[in-house]
């Protein structure tokens, strides 16, 4: 991607930043009033790994001992500290970028929304949270921000298992359409970890009924090339075949992999989705 993209891509980020914390926190206040926190388990003192320590770690978890050992200071994580870790992660790929209608959100905006919101309901249960492939622990009244803007403005493909503690739960947000082989190649590397894993879809409510008549001209977001479609309404029936052949090969993926699926639309209130996977991680939480 150009640097100048990339550049105006960002400042177009921060510019919504305020507003979009805002709403985060609003959507997680109100699912907060129908749920009981979490029950967190007592500080174990079960030996997980040593990490390099980085910004928002507590001096008093540094391990002296190993960070004698090297020119680096280190934390000692205890396995109870992963087990409360969720990690997070939206699609902010091109074609996130996309709405039907003006008075709907981008799939990209509502991704973020409820990743933030997800985030803000966790923190007030006292929960830490990180982003798929990035060191830092977020938790505490100022994690919102900081994660929020440690989000990554750009993303191509899906997302590999980076810095995914054990024993952690991972929410990805994103619309996955992608072909199922990459989608099943993507488990599969999240299976292979000891981790509980959920998937948000998210996608236009045109997405899933194809409303269009007449002579369209379809353009892909992510250089697929353009389609001028002579009669929308002669492929509807075709359409709808191919995108229940995805809903339902997604959801036999994740059921194969004891992972959990939910499908969101961008025009249905947002709370109505944070609070089935708020539900669905305290699930997790005490199968573990």
């Amino acid at each position: 991607m150009p640097a100048a993209r990339l550049i105006a891509q960002a400042e177009a980020a921060g510019a919504r930043l305020p507003a979009l914390l805002v709403a985060a926190d609003r959507v997680a206040a109100t699912v907060a009033q129908g749920v009981h926190g979490r029950r967190r388990v007592g500080v174990g003192d079960t030996f997980w790994q040593y990490r390099p320590f980085v910004e928002g770690d507590a001096q008093s978890r540094i391990d002296w001992r190993r960070s004698a050992r090297s020119d680096r200071l280190y934390v000692r994580d205890m396995e109870w500290e992963a087990a409360q870790t969720v990690c997070l992660w939206r699609d902010a790929s091109p074609s996130m970028q996309w709405r039907s209608g003006k008075a709907l959100p981008e799939k990209r905006e509502r991704a973020e929304l409820l990743a933030l919101a997800l985030a803000a309901l966790l923190f007030r249960a006292g929960e830490q949270v990180r982003a798929v492939g990035l060191p830092r622990v977020f938790s505490g009244r100022g994690g919102l921000g900081s994660l929020a803007a440690a989000l990554p403005v750009s993303s191509e493909g899906l997302p590999e298992p980076r810095r995914v503690p054990a024993h952690s739960q991972v929410v990805l947000f994103g619309d996955f359409l992608a072909p199922l082989a990459d989608i099943s190649a993507c488990l599969e590397a999240f299976g292979a970890l000891p981790v509980r894993l959920h998937l948000v879809q998210v996608l236009d409510p045109a997405e899933l009924s194809l409303p269009y008549e007449g002579r369209v001209r379809f353009i892909g977001l992510e250089q697929e090339g353009e389609a001028l479609i002579p009669r929308v309404s002669g492929i509807r029936a075709e359409y709808a075949n191919a995108l229940d052949a995805q809903l339902a090969g997604l959801r036999s993926l994740c059921a194969g992999a004891g992972f959990s699926v939910s499908l969101h639309r961008t025009d249905h209130a947002p709370e109505t989705a944070l609070l089935a996977l708020f539900m669905a991680l305290d699930a997790g939480a005490r199968r573990r």
